[in-house]
C-alpha cells in the first residue's frame, strides 16, 4: 500500500509540474468565486463540485492526474472555501441560488460542454445545472452524491424533523453538526486505516465553518436541502431521458449517503459503471488514486 501511495504521489508531483494548478477568482454577480484550474485550455472540461463542509481543496490530489488530458475546473461555492460569503440579508443561501451562481460562473468561463464530478452538496447543485442546460452535460461522475429517497436514512432523521417543523429548537439541534468533532467524523467514519487521513482536511474545513456568521449560513442550507428532494423526480427523469454516460464511485461505508443511495442509479442509468470502495464519505482521501484511474479510463471511452 505504501509503495502504491508513494508512486501515486510521485506521479501527481510530476503531472503538477507539467500541468500546474492555477488559483483564480471570477467576479459573478458581485461575488468573488474562487476556483482551481489546470490542464490544456482547449481540452474537454471536467467541472468538480465539492461537498459540505469542504471546498475545491478536496480535489487537490485529483486535479493533477486529470489535467494531463482535461481542462479541470473546481470552484468554491458562495459561503465555502475562499469564495465570497455575503451576509444572509443580502444573499439567500439556498441550493437554487448556489446553482444560479454556478450557472453564471460556467457561462462566464465559456464552458459550453463539460463532464460533472458530483459529491454531496455538489450533486443537487450539478443536477440543477443539468436540468437547466442538459445539452452541456457530457458525462456524470458521481461520488457519494444522492438523487434518490432511498439514500436518505438514519443520519437524516433530525434534518427531516427540521424540514417538517422549522422551529428554533429543531434548528439548534443541528448546530453540533458544525463542530470540529462532527467535521472530523465525516472524514474518519467508515475508514479502516485512519492513518491515511490528512488532518489538515478537517482542520481547514473547520476554519471555514468557524468564520463569524457561517454557522447560520450552513443552518440555512440544512433547511433548504429539502428543496432538493422535491427535484429528485426531475433529476431521475433527466437520467432516463438523456442517458448521460455515468461513472459511480461510492464509499460504501458512508453513514451520510449509504449504498442504498447508489444502487437506484442503475434503475435509470442501466449502462452506468458502479464501483463500491471500502471507505467512507470523503472517498478521495483514501482512494484518490483508484478514483483518478477509473475516471480516466471511463472518460477515454467517451472522448476521442
Amino acid at each position: 500500500m505504501l509503495s502504491k501511495l508513494f508512486s501515486f504521489a510521485l506521479l501527481t508531483a510530476t503531472l503538477s509540474a507539467a500541468n500546474p494548478v492555477h488559483y483564480r477568482t471570477a467576479q459573478v454577480d458581485n461575488l468573488d468565486i474562487f476556483y482551481r484550474e489546470a490542464g490544456p485550455p482547449s481540452a474537454p472540461v471536467i467541472l468538480l463540485l465539492h461537498g459540505f463542509p469542504a471546498s475545491s481543496r478536496m480535489f487537490r490530489d485529483l486535479i493533477p492526474p486529470l489535467a494531463a488530458r482535461y481542462r479541470v475546473i473546481a470552484p468554491d461555492f458562495p459561503g465555502f472555501g475562499r469564495s465570497s460569503m455575503p451576509p444572509r440579508a443580502e444573499f439567500a443561501y439556498t441550493f437554487a441560488n448556489l446553482s444560479r451562481v454556478l450557472d453564471r460562473f460556467t457561462q462566464q468561463l465559456g464552458l459550453a460542454r463539460y463532464s460533472l464530478y458530483l459529491m454531496d452538496y455538489g450533486a443537487p447543485i450539478g443536477y440543477r445545472l443539468a436540468l437547466a442546460h442538459p445539452e452541456r452535460i457530457e458525462a456524470l461522475i458521481v461520488q457519494n452524491g444522492n438523487a434518490y429517497e432511498e439514500g436518505l436514512r438514519d443520519f437524516w432523521i433530525p434534518l427531516r424533523k427540521y424540514w417538517k417543523e422549522p422551529s428554533r429548537e429543531n434548528r439548534e439541534a443541528l448546530r453540533p453538526l458544525l463542530r470540529l468533532e462532527a467535521t472530523q467524523w465525516q472524514y474518519a467514519n467508515g475508514v479502516s486505516d485512519k492513518s491515511l487521513l490528512n488532518p489538515d482536511t478537517w482542520t481547514l474545513d473547520q476554519l471555514g465553518l468557524d468564520r463569524s456568521g457561517n454557522d447560520e449560513v450552513q443552518l440555512d442550507l440544512f433547511y433548504d436541502y429539502r428543496t432538493n428532494l422535491a427535484l429528485y423526480p426531475k433529476f431521475q427523469a433527466f437520467f432516463r431521458d438523456k442517458q448521460p454516460p455515468t461513472l459511480i464511485v461510492w464509499g460504501k461505508n458512508d453513514a451520510i449517503f449509504p449504498t442504498e443511495g447508489a444502487l437506484p442509479y442503475k434503475r435509470d442509468l442501466p449502462k452506468a459503471e458502479l464501483h463500491f470502495l471500502d471507505t467512507g464519505h470523503f472517498a478521495l482521501e483514501t482512494h484518490g488514486q483508484e478514483i483518478a484511474q477509473r475516471i480516466l479510463a471511463f472518460l477515454s471511452k467517451h472522448h476521442n
